[in-house]
């Protein structure tokens, strides 16, 4: 339980690793039943998804494809400010 809510998370969630990089893939589901997609880079920061899935499949599904299309790079924080003020 997180702040009243009660947080599952789903068996799908993972490390996941391309160009000798990795992110932590944690999908999780809130009381409103949809699963939310976070990664989180080696830094501490994260992506996380404005939208619901409908299953935790599918999150695990929009990560790859984030991955695939767009490279590991794109998940990774290379804001200075952000680096700096950590």
């Amino acid at each position: 339980m997180v702040n009243g809510l009660e947080i599952e998370t789903s068996p799908l969630s993972q490390r996941l690793a391309a160009d000798d990089k990795a992110v932590m893939v944690d999908i999780l589901r809130g009381d409103a039943g949809g699963w939310t997609l976070e990664i989180i880079d080696e830094f501490g920061t994260s992506t996380i998804w404005d939208h619901e899935f409908d299953t935790d499949a599918a999150a695990l599904n929009e990560a790859k494809a984030t991955i695939r299309e767009e490279g590991i790079d794109s998940l990774i924080c290379t804001d200075p400010w952000v680096m700096a003020n950590r």
